[in-house]
């Protein structure tokens, strides 16, 4: 071998050597470290001043993003609106239950015409005076009962409503703010691939000068080359999407530059599939949601029998109803005193509308059970996918990261053998190929789990 040739192997190994270490350096990010999102020069010129995020800024953690959701999101603020109108509805019905008191102030002016009434013989004369306090309770009121157990299964259904909205924006908040951390591990791989990429290009110009290659395989680095650039804008690009993303969910206002916590290396375990079960059995939102419509609409059908049965109330006044506005008349009698009274409603006649909201309500009762049922099998179903989905997925991180370091030694290898003359250059583009492919199947895989979890914590409300 010429002194030339040696020159140019030794330079290939040590550049081989330099691109293998900074794979390996690549794959192994630090588990907790802030993300930034500073977009690299792929980018930067059409981003200006807002490239890096504020200084001093905390990292956006994900339960910083939980809680900051939480109190900006319009689709759970309107279920916990109808939750609290609900208890509204129920305190109202309440109230209705209890005695009431009211107060009278009027003056009833009539023509005279000469005799004591006036023209209108209803009236008990020119002036009448009437001011009275008046208490009214129901003894009896089976419709008024019914509507208020109405309102509270109302109520209990609402509540059920916004847990399951909370828990929704739960799953939704990790697959997003994850799916961002990923974009930016992506987009960290894209510019570890771009580096190599250009370091394959230098290899292969360098031994070009020294005749060991043809001028094709400097034509595929170039190719390559110009790949992983466009790759590395897309890239990006997907982490600003990603980014804007998270921003609309968690911020009360727009904002662009922030930064989060890369946690996807811890990885939570998985509690065992009888104990999602049970806790899913007992908590879970939808299954009290459909319970609380079968009691809503039982309830329903008590109102509409109480329509049947008769009502009892009472009203007791006390005050002045006479011709002056005074505690005595004239002739010195009392004016001022008390009346009370009870009355019962029968109803006897409705032309069937009464009957026909009973059988109204008790096709509601049956559609809610069979609702009930369905819920109950599908919670069964949903608790078994979700599962197998998060064991699957915690199965397959392990395997994704051995993937990972195989893909990395592979191309340090093939790199030395092209070096050696002993590989060609699709075999190094090849492993270059795998090894991009292999971190970004690892990012997927991590974010796949966490997902996966934030699935069951809808089922259990914990993980």
């Amino acid at each position: 071998m010429s002194d030339c040739s040696r020159r140019s192997w030794i330079v290939g190994v040590l550049l081989g050597a330099a691109l293998a270490y900074a794979g390996a350096a690549a794959a192994q990010q630090p588990p907790t470290s802030p993300v930034a999102f500073a977009r690299p020069p792929l980018l930067s010129q059409a981003a200006g001043s807002q490239a890096t995020a504020p200084p001093g800024a905390a990292p956006l953690t994900l339960q910083m993003a939980l809680t900051l959701a939480r109190a900006n999101s319009q689709q759970l603020r309107s279920a916990l609106l109808a939750a609290q109108l609900a208890a509204e509805d129920r305190v109202q019905a309440r109230a209705g239950l209890l005695p009431g008191v009211s107060g009278l102030l009027q003056h009833i002016y009539t023509e005279p015409n000469g005799t004591p009434s006036g023209v209108f013989i209803s009236n008990d004369g020119p002036h009448v005076y009437n001011a009275w306090g008046t208490a009214h309770g129901d003894l009896f009121a089976p419709v008024k009962w019914a509507e208020y157990r109405v309102a509270a299964a109302a109520e209990a259904v609402a509540r059920a409503k916004a847990d399951v909205a909370t828990r929704g924006l739960v799953s939704t908040i990790v697959q997003n703010y994850y799916t961002l951390v990923a974009a930016v591990r992506k987009a960290r791989s894209a510019q570890q691939s771009l580096t190599e990429a250009q370091m394959f290009f230098d290899i292969t110009e360098r031994q070009e000068n020294a005749g060991e290659v043809a001028h094709a395989d400097v034509v595929k680095a170039q190719i390559l080359l110009t790949q992983r650039q466009r790759d590395g804008q897309e890239a990006e690009l997907n982490a600003l999407k990603s980014r804007l993303g998270v921003s609309v969910l968690v911020f009360p206002d727009f904002r662009e530059n922030f930064t989060v916590v890369d946690d996807l290396q811890d990885v939570v375990p998985l509690l065992p599939l009888e104990a999602i079960r049970s806790i899913a059995t007992k908590s879970s939102p939808d299954v009290k949601a459909a319970e609380a419509s079968v009691q809503q609409e039982s309830s329903g059908v008590s109102a509409a029998r109480s329509n049947l049965l008769p009502s009892v109330s009472f009203d007791y006044w006390y005050g002045i109803n006479a011709n002056q506005f005074a505690i005595y008349n004239p002739d010195g009698e009392r004016l001022l005193g008390s009346a009370a009274q009870v009355q019962m409603t029968i109803p006897v006649w409705s032309w069937g509308a009464t009957q026909s909201k009973l059988r109204q309500a008790e096709l509601r009762v049956r559609q809610a059970k069979a609702d009930l049922i369905f819920t109950q099998r599908q919670l069964q179903a949903n608790v078994i996918a979700f599962y197998r989905e998060a064991e699957t997925a915690r199965q397959q991180v392990d395997s994704l990261r051995t993937s990972l370091d195989l893909a990395t030694e592979s191309l340090r290898l093939t790199t030395l053998r092209y070096q050696a003359g002993d590989a060609t250059v699709l075999e190094v583009v090849d492993a270059q190929t795998t090894l991009t492919e292999a971190r970004n199947a690892y990012n997927d895989g991590l974010v796949r789990y966490r997902v996966a979890l934030a699935a069951i914590q809808t089922l259990t409300g914990t993980l």
